[in-house]
């Protein structure tokens, strides 16, 4: 087996060979703006897998993914020649869903700042069901010494 410091270096290097590749060889009409977010390779470096986004609607998406799975020999071809590995991991390309869920998440941490910008609106009208301060304090003297001598 291989250590992990080997593997993580060479699927960083496979995402940058993927990546140069789609930005400056691969020629597919269908292949929309795709950002390559992720790579990880198996312990044995004999699967990789390509996280990639594509920015633009499902229809995009589903283009850009046949784009990439019919290039996935060529780039499979190059990564091979440029890391020098005796075998060229096999490559799976994944729609990487982790922008869609930040993007849901912003959302609702938007609507609950929105939520509290109310409630700390209404508390700024609201006031006390009795007084401000509930807790017993001594009027006078004489109340002063009781509770002394209740303390002692």
């Amino acid at each position: 087996m291989v250590d992990a410091a080997r593997a993580r270096k060479l699927a960083d290097r496979i995402q940058q060979i993927v990546a140069e590749m789609l930005e400056r060889r691969i020629k597919d009409p269908r292949l929309g703006f795709v950002t390559v977010t992720d790579t990880r390779i198996t312990a044995d470096l004999r699967d990789a897998t390509v996280f990639y986004t594509v920015f633009g609607s499902d229809a995009e998406r589903a283009d850009s993914a046949a784009a990439l799975e019919s290039a996935k020999g060529i780039i499979r071809s190059e990564v091979g020649r440029q890391t020098g590995v005796r075998f060229a991991p096999t490559l799976t390309f994944k729609h990487d869903p982790l922008p869609d869920s930040a993007r849901h998440l912003d959302d609702l941490i938007n609507a609950a700042r929105a939520r509290d910008a109310e409630v700390a609106r209404q508390a700024e009208a609201a006031s006390y069901a009795g007084e401000a301060d509930p807790y017993r304090k001594p009027d006078d003297e004489e109340d002063a010494e009781v509770s002394r001598d209740d303390q002692a």
